[in-house]
């Protein structure tokens, strides 16, 4: 179906930030038409209602979702609480009774048609991800392009779940294994990404023959309400897809719903290492599948014998994508001191030349907020820890109006500053000069969680050894941009449990029986 009325359309609002000094420019943005607004049977992607057993259902109540730019409402959304999720839960768990006999063949035609339609309404999809999350427009339509991906990649890993034949070790016995679909999934999606987070769990769930409920980030649930619409525009059938938005206030009782009801067999989350604790001892009363994906502190380490301009290319792409708002953003970063000082001269020039902070729909803004007052409120509070301890500020420093940071480099930081023991979440690039491999990667490896990392070097005996030694679940090797449908998304220690994407993202979502046939006569 045809969206003929537009999503979105011009006009003013409240100015944007000039990069570097605060002060403010007039500027146009893209906003909201209403929920609905459009022709005779028009179905528009801005939805303000819960989403369970294929119906638009209200709360009691509502919440604000707030342009992180402005701090000005963009809608209001209804604020599930325990009964809605509950609900929800139980409409999955009907639906899965029938979703799981579909064929493969069948589940993956409809997630196909599902990403149709994301590609087919990439541009509007886009604006609510700008809108809501506050990234640059460019940024967002990378994002959908990154989500839908998933949503055609599980398409086609559906039809290969294979099984096996063990050879036995009784002549009279054949000994198989299949794999089936584990059940009722609760998913529970971070903000910064609002569209990928759910379609990288849910379209390897819906592949397996798993069933559904979302709960999106209370800050950003208009994505995922769009999803929904999509997904029955799609022809996933009820209860299949279900979607609970709630407010800050009612999460932890949603949450504990989504972890506890014995309906669910599967818990998938994404977000704080501190939650996910949380999540992970609601989720053991009833021993439930988890996967985890959760904080990270990813080193950036450069090697003398590394390419400084393609290190410094690869700094900004990890560090300032989304503001430094990603789990995998470059958090560290340790440079061997023969090139300490060309690198950060060329990173600082490479900043002024790159980085533009303002509003997300601003054709030349490359750095939009963060995503609240606390967001940068904590960047803030790293930066003035650091330089009370000694760093110095090379570029940036300054807390912005609202929500919005600098883009900031420190040089001469320690290993006993905030910004290098705890996750930033922003736009700020520490910089710690080291002397010898061994010593980077101690620093490196000093974390106790361990997500992504990332290296520079042309040193081939150096690469394979500072690849197996970093303890994270990814790495970079001369590339600051890592994810891919294709290839497996995870931590190690408390970075999480489980892998997203690739092969072996959709035994998330499956058993292994074993079938023995026994008392053969052949």
């Amino acid at each position: 179906q045809q969206i003929c009325d537009p999503l979105i359309r011009s006009r003013k609002i409240s100015p944007a930030l000039r990069p570097g000094d605060g002060r403010l420019l007039p500027v146009e943005r893209c906003g909201f038409s209403p929920p609905g607004l459009g022709g005779p049977g028009d179905r528009a992607l801005l939805r303000s209602q819960g989403f369970v057993d294929g119906r638009w259902v209200s709360a009691a109540s509502s919440f604000p979702v707030l342009d992180p730019a402005t701090g000005k409402e963009l809608a209001k959304v209804s604020d599930c609480g325990a009964r809605e999720a509950q609900d929800a839960v139980r409409a999955a768990h009907k639906a899965f009774q029938s979703w799981k006999c579909q064929t493969a063949k069948e589940r993956s035609g409809l997630l196909r048609k599902w990403f149709d339609l994301l590609i087919q309404h990439k541009e509007d999809l886009a604006k609510l991800i700008t809108a809501e999350c506050g990234k640059p427009l460019k940024e967002s339509l990378g994002e959908i392009a990154y989500s839908a991906a998933f949503l055609e990649w599980f398409s086609e890993e559906a039809r290969r779940v294979y099984g096996d034949v063990v050879s036995p070790a009784a002549k009279d016995r054949r000994i198989l294994l299949i794999k089936q679909p584990v059940g009722v999934a609760s998913i529970i999606t971070p903000w910064n990404f609002p569209s990928a987070m759910i379609t990288r769990k849910v379209g390897a769930a819906l592949a397996a023959g798993c069933t559904v409920v979302v709960k999106p980030a209370e800050d950003t649930p208009l994505s995922a309400l769009a999803l929904a619409e999509l997904a029955t525009q799609a022809g996933i059938p009820p209860g299949v897809f279900n979607v609970v938005p709630c407010s800050r206030e009612k999460t932890p009782s949603v949450g504990e719903v989504l972890c506890t009801d014995p309906l669910v067999r599967k818990v998938s989350f994404t977000g704080s290492t501190a939650t996910g604790k949380i999540l992970l001892k609601h989720a053991a009363g009833t021993v439930k599948r988890v996967s985890m994906e959760l904080g990270g502190h990813a080193p950036f380490i450069v090697f003398d014998s590394a390419d400084v301009d393609k290190a410094v290319a690869g700094a900004m792409a990890s560090k300032f994508r989304n503001s430094g708002q990603t789990c995998v953003c470059s958090n560290r970063f340790l440079v061997q001191s023969g090139i300490h000082d060309a690198f950060v001269e060329k990173l600082g020039k490479a900043m002024d030349a790159e980085l533009r902070v303002g509003h997300g729909f601003e054709p030349t803004t490359t750095q939009g907020p963060l995503i609240n007052i606390r967001a940068a409120e904590k960047v803030e509070h790293q930066i003035k820890d650091a330089v009370s301890q000694g760093a110095t500020i090379i570029r940036g420093g300054k807390r912005l109006e609202g929500s919005f940071m600098q883009p900031t480099l420190l040089a001469n930081v320690t290993t006993d500053m905030l910004c290098t023991s705890e996750e930033t979440f922003g736009p700020l690039v520490p910089v710690l000069k080291f002397n010898t491999e061994e010593e980077a990667l101690s620093i490196a490896n000093a974390s106790d969680v361990g997500l992504a990392g990332y290296f520079y070097s042309q040193d081939i005996s150096q690469i394979w050894r500072v690849a197996e030694n970093l303890e994270v679940g990814m790495v970079g090797v001369n590339e600051g941009l890592l994810s891919t449908p294709e290839a497996s998304f995870g931590g190690v220690k408390q970075s999480g449990l489980g892998r997203e994407g690739s092969k072996y993202g959709i035994d998330e979502y499956l058993d292994v029986k074993y079938m023995c046939f026994g008392g053969l006569t052949l």
